[in-house]
Parts: C-alpha cells; structure tokens; sequence
C-alpha cells in the first residue's frame, strides 16, 4: 500500500473545492464540499494508480509530507 499527500484547496468566495497529489502529476479532483471532493479525490487516486499498474509504470514513491507552522501575526515597527 503507498500513501499519498493529498492538498484541498478551497475556491474563491468558499463556494467549492478542489483537490490535488503532488507525487501523483495530474491527479486532481474537484467538488462542491469537502466531504465530496475528498471521495472524489480517493476515486481518482484509486483509478490513476489502477492504470500506472495496468500499463507496467513504476508508482511513484511518497515523497512529500506536510505540516503546519504557526507564524505569529506580528505588528509593524513604527519608524
């Protein structure tokens, strides 16, 4: 089993999503929720990697890991 990082990003004004795998070029996936487009990403996945198999391409290796930094919002200097 290999495990991809997935990136959701939200559209403009919130309204829908999209979603992404860096390691997997041209793997992407779009819907009107997150709940939506997470499924539809996890198909699209699925159905990729399906034919890398089918058609004897090597799978690409998890190569990207995430995290979250906190930056803290500082206040301008005054001069």
């Amino acid at each position: 089993m290999k495990r991809y990082l997935v990136v959701v990003e939200g559209g403009q004004n919130g309204e829908n999503y999209s979603a992404y795998s860096p390691d997997v070029d041209g793997c992407v996936a779009t819907g009107d929720t997150m709940d939506e487009v997470l499924q539809l990403m996890y198909e699209a996945l699925q159905m990729h990697i399906d034919a890398m198999i089918r058609d004897g391409e090597e799978l690409p290796e998890e190569s990207v890991s995430a995290m979250y930094m906190a930056i803290p919002e500082s206040k301008p200097e005054l001069a």
